[in-house]
């Protein structure tokens, strides 16, 4: 793409001051200049300034938005649909979606997410709320192996796999380090596997941060009840497959965030109003929906 614009830029020359091809070439020039654009950051489009690269994984990159939405996964009514930009990181606006979903009259009481959206501000939310979390814990806030080492929440110490219990921390920026007895690990059997540099005496082990407050989440996340709870986040994937096989969402119909951002709550209503008249035909009686004056729409049974 380098090149490319490298090139386009090369044949235009230069144009006169107050043409529009002057206005675009400096553009180009700005955007080429930027370090951030051979990293596939920053503005990647002179056509669309809002779309940016972002990653499904290490090797994976899509250009453009994200599509991030709140939905009651009984019924499958989306109550909190944003568009941003591809370099969005999951969960920024987790706060804002909550609180649209409350406005909306819906009861929460629990709460469903993937491992995206394991993170500090999000579970102390839901905690706050009293509500029932069901997010999977990251591997990379927690850092542990739990075949080897399990943590003592009321001690505050990390268990080796040989009972061996910790004796101190050293907290750091992002880090904690818990350093075990030199007696213990000088006998030790898997002494060889533990301590890896020859000059130290005994083991240290790095962990997140957070990672003991977390680790009651990482416990929870292995009961029956939670894998059986956690099945119900299925929908909210169905619910995407369809916006955008059925309702185009997968493609971007126009340039820029806002654009983007209408196109997304079209979509969302069109689903609603699907999936309002499959929930009206499962009644004997009806539903009818009436605008409030408030800024919301509201459901009413009609007896018939």
């Amino acid at each position: 793409m380098k090149e490319y614009l490298e090139g386009l830029i090369e044949k235009a020359g230069n144009p006169e001051e107050g043409l529009e091809l002057k206005t675009v070439v400096d553009k180009a020039k700005e955007v080429l200049s930027d370090p951030r654009f051979i990293e596939q950051k920053g503005i990647r489009s002179l056509v669309d300034g809002d779309a940016r690269v972002g990653y499904k994984s290490k090797t994976d990159s899509f250009f453009g938005y994200k599509i991030e939405y709140a939905m009651i996964p009984e019924d499958k009514i989306i109550t909190s649909i944003e568009a941003e930009n591809g370099a969005y990181v999951d969960g920024t606006k987790f706060e804002e979606h909550f609180r649209k979903t409350k406005e909306a009259g819906v009861t929460l009481k629990e709460a469903y997410g993937d491992k995206a959206y394991f993170r500090k501000p999000i579970l102390e939310l839901l905690e706050n709320e009293n509500m029932k979390v069901y997010i999977p814990p990251s591997e990379s806030v927690i850092r542990i192996d739990e075949s080897q080492f399990t943590y003592n929440k009321d001690s505050d110490q990390w268990i080796c796999r040989n009972g061996c219990y910790s004796i101190g921390k050293k907290v750091g920026k992002n880090y904690i380090n818990y350093k075990f007895d030199r007696k213990d690990c000088e006998g030790c059997p898997c002494r060889s596997e533990c301590v890896k540099e020859k000059t130290r005496k005994s083991k240290t082990l790095r962990v997140g941060r957070n990672a003991p407050e977390y680790y009651k989440y990482l416990e929870v996340s292995k009961t029956d009840e939670f894998l059986e709870g956690y099945k119900k986040r299925a929908c909210h994937e169905n619910k995407n497959g369809e916006m955008k096989r059925f309702h185009g969402l997968a493609r971007a119909i126009g340039y820029s965030l806002l654009s983007m951002r209408k196109q997304a709550r079209i979509t969302a209503i069109a689903v609603n109003l699907k999936r309002i008249a499959k929930l009206v035909s499962l009644f004997k009686d009806g539903i009818c929906i009436y605008w409030d004056g408030k800024g919301h729409f509201q459901l009413r049974m009609v007896y018939f």
